[in-house]
């Protein structure tokens, strides 16, 4: 090969890159896969606000910015092993005339940790001097180190689901990567915020956990191959929300009348 001579597998890449971005169908699956991405990505920006907000004020925004950040790495990983991912799928064994894959149990262990995290939230919450509990018998404080391994824990579930899901989409990697880290981009963006809106206002603390039960208990009925469509869930909880802005609003008014 002559000095400044492209490779061949470099000029193969930029002939395929060069292909999707003009091929109007790679658009449309991006912009899909986008849409998508954040929209699952709302469960796991519900999870990191509440954990997160028990740690130290000065420790909330680095625990957010970094286990998003790991997030978006073991994300990017999980690419690379796109092949295995999706043998996941695969039944590994039966019970009762049932099969059960790698997906399966990730998703119902994924979904019994936020069923457990959230009754556990709402326990304390509800409990003005809660004692110890069957998994936690000494009261010990939340950790940066211990908020950060249970974003990554409770986001490989959401990622290995959201992966399988996108082979179905497209076969394109570079699609997929871009989607991912447009997604992350959101996330980093909006959790500050979002954290600090739910840590101004005690009643939404409660409708997030009751969010993350029903995400839980979702993810645990999909592992038993009960299909349930998301935009069901997701049409309840905006209900939900909005009609906690409504009582928001309406008790700020209140006040305000008080107050005159």
């Amino acid at each position: 090969m002559d000095d400044g001579e492209t490779p061949p597998n470099a000029e193969l890449a930029m002939n395929y890159l060069q292909t999707l971005v003009s091929d109007p169908a790679a658009w449309v699956a991006l912009l899909t896969l986008i849409a998508m991405e954040v929209v699952l990505g709302i469960d796991n920006l519900i999870f990191i606000s509440i954990l997160t907000n028990k740690l130290p004020e000065k420790d909330r925004a680095r625990a957010r910015n970094i286990g998003i950040g790991a997030a978006l790495v073991m994300r990017l990983a999980l690419l690379g092993t796109i092949a295995f991912i999706v043998g996941l799928t695969a039944t590994v064994f039966t019970v009762f005339g049932k099969g059960f894959s790698w997906r399966d149990m990730i998703l119902i262990a994924g979904g019994l940790f936020l069923v457990w995290k959230a009754t556990k939230e709402i326990h304390h919450s509800v409990d003005p001097d809660p004692g110890h509990d069957v998994f936690t018998p000494q009261s010990v404080g939340l950790t940066v180190p211990a908020a950060i391994g249970q974003i990554l824990l409770l986001d490989l579930v959401f990622s290995i689901d959201s992966i399988i899901t996108a082979v179905g989409m497209t076969e394109h990697i570079p699609i997929m990567v871009v989607a991912i880290l447009v997604t992350v981009g959101v996330m980093l963006f909006a959790a500050t915020p979002l954290a600090n809106f739910i840590q101004a206002n005690p009643t939404i603390v409660m409708l997030a956990l009751g969010f993350l039960l029903l995400i839980g208990t979702t993810l645990i009925a999909e592992g038993f191959g009960a299909a349930i469509p998301k935009g069901y869930i997701y049409a309840a909880m905006a209900f939900s929300a909005l009609v906690e802005l409504l009582n928001m609003f309406s008790r700020r008014a209140r006040r305000r009348n008080a107050s005159r």
